[in-house]
């Protein structure tokens, strides 16, 4: 499956770029996140609660951040094993290009999933991940677009 969306932020690329290498951002924009911890500038651990469909777990799991690309943007992957309801792992590519006073922030991302949430359907799965990676950058946007305002 692949996913693919840009959005634009208030806020300049270099504020853009730090915020989402902030934990505490990041936990406070992604659904469901009831923990992130970093465990250096390039590994995070996540404990995510999320509903698919009939079928709710809590996915714990590893991202990678390459920011070798920094600050024009990133690459992650990683992958989160939600017990019998099976797994999830993907990746994603972030670009950031100015523009003016904002931030235009684009990505591409992949990912496959098997368990029981595979059963589901790919239309009701990539619905889901349309649905929380809207909400995720939605809430990245307002939390961004505020740092900046303060």
């Amino acid at each position: 499956m692949e996913l693919n969306d840009e959005i634009r932020i208030p806020a300049p690329k270099q504020v853009v770029y730090d915020a989402l290498n902030d934990p505490n951002i990041l936990r406070q924009c992604i659904p469901g996140c009831e923990e992130l911890i970093q465990h250096s500038p390039s590994e995070l651990e996540a404990k995510v609660v999320l509903k698919i469909g009939p079928v709710k777990a809590r996915f714990a799991g590893t991202v990678e951040l390459d920011q070798s690309g920094a600050p024009d943007g990133f690459s992650l992957s990683g992958e989160g094993k939600g017990g019998a309801a099976g797994f999830a792992k993907g990746g994603a590519n972030v670009t950031l290009t100015e523009d003016g006073d904002e931030t235009i922030l684009a990505y591409t991302a992949t990912a496959d999933v098997g368990g029981k949430i595979a059963q589901l359907g790919s239309r009701l799965i990539k619905g889901t991940a349309k649905k929380l990676s809207g909400a995720f950058f939605k809430k990245f946007a307002e939390v961004v677009g505020e740092s900046v305002e303060a």
